[in-house]
């Protein structure tokens, strides 16, 4: 297989390919360009099935716009899923992170503005940008181009409604600024966007205020997200 444009968001293929050598695959790769797979029966094996960064992301979040504390259990610190980065983005943001072997725990506290590139944790760009809001100074979020041909155009959703919440961000191509203020509480559109919906929910832990229009919508990735996020009240 040979990719002929750029690829995007390659920790996802290297914890594919991770995988599928685990089950006795022989799949290799050349720069991301060129992909060889030998043919052959993949070998059955016990096998742990490490957390979603991307899901755990959302409750990072909250203990970090709160000033909580959260410990998510099922964590491999060792993981190659490219959201495992969002981790060490909260820590300078200014929250304090603990790792344990298969669990990480976080303690929120003032969050600071950031200058990141989020190329290799896509799906954790919501949420960052909704923690941004609650954070002093600005927020520049990098490498973010693709992000308008997901579920919906990303960017120009983000940007409409963290207007909404009176936070301020501007957009180019493939960047994202985001001033930090007193955000307040407002009716949220997903767009059919599970991702939407989750990291703006994360906002009504601390806003009185918040509502989430379509909020079955986070059926695609994380059908019980309402009632695990309840727990944290």
């Amino acid at each position: 297989m040979e990719v002929r444009d750029g690829l995007v968001s390659g920790s996802y293929v290297d914890l594919t390919l991770r995988i599928m050598r685990d089950f006795g695959a022989h799949a290799t790769h050349r720069q991301y360009r060129t992909f060889r797979v030998v043919p052959g029966p993949y070998e059955g094996r016990t096998y742990w099935i490490e957390g979603d960064m991307s899901s755990a992301s959302y409750f990072l979040a909250a203990a970090a716009i709160t000033e909580g504390q959260i410990r998510v259990r099922g964590i491999n610190p060792h993981t190659l899923q490219g959201d495992r980065g969002f981790i060490d983005v909260l820590e300078t943001m200014g929250c304090r992170v603990r790792w344990y072997t298969d669990a990480v725990e976080l303690m929120g506290g003032p969050l600071r503005g950031v200058t990141v590139d989020m190329a290799r944790m896509p799906d954790a760009v919501q949420t960052l940008a909704v923690v941004a809001g609650f954070a002093t100074g600005e927020t520049r979020i990098t490498g973010v181009r693709h992000l308008r041909y997901k579920e919906t155009d990303r960017l120009a959703a983000l940007r409409r409604e963290l207007d909404k919440m009176g936070i301020r961000s501007a957009l180019t191509d493939d960047t994202m600024v985001i001033r930090g203020g007193k955000p307040r509480g407002a009716d949220i559109d997903t767009y059919g966007d599970h991702r939407m919906a989750m990291s703006f929910a994360v906002a009504g832990l601390r806003l009185p205020g918040m509502a989430i229009r379509d909020p079955d919508c986070v059926g695609k990735s994380f059908p019980n997200f309402w009632e695990v996020l309840e727990t944290l009240r």
